[in-house]
């Protein structure tokens, strides 16, 4: 189980830096101010929690069930925040709750995966 979390972890990294790209050589025209902002967000956060997977997941390895926790948290968190910052930046509707909700669980993969630490 604990590759799981190693192997998101590098998929959202790849994906990070495949929409990086694009925000920054292909997006549509009027893509500035707030919505440019609101993706470099959610580009950063997912950049950093991708990294969070991976270390949640090397701690896993001994059967870790706090670092489990974590790297569910980190995956639904890193899905639900950026992409609801995604989705709106792009034109939709507001997705309501789910962004703070994944930034929530976001904090809880840290806090989870710092407990995990402190464990023997």
């Amino acid at each position: 189980m604990h590759r799981l979390w190693m192997a998101l972890g590098a998929l959202a990294g790849l994906v990070a830096v495949g929409l990086a790209a694009w925000a920054a050589h292909g997006t549509p025209a009027g893509f500035e101010g707030a919505q440019r902002r609101a993706v470099d967000n959610a580009l950063m956060i997912q950049g950093w929690h991708a990294l969070a997977l991976i270390v949640a997941g090397l701690m896993a390895e001994g059967g870790r069930r706090l670092a489990h926790l974590a790297g569910a948290a980190f995956a639904a968190g890193t899905a639900m925040f950026c992409g609801a910052v995604w989705w709106s930046a792009l034109g939709h509707p507001s997705l309501g709750g789910v962004a703070p909700a994944g930034g929530m669980l976001l904090m809880g993969g840290w806090a989870l995966l710092a407990a995990a630490a402190l464990r023997r």
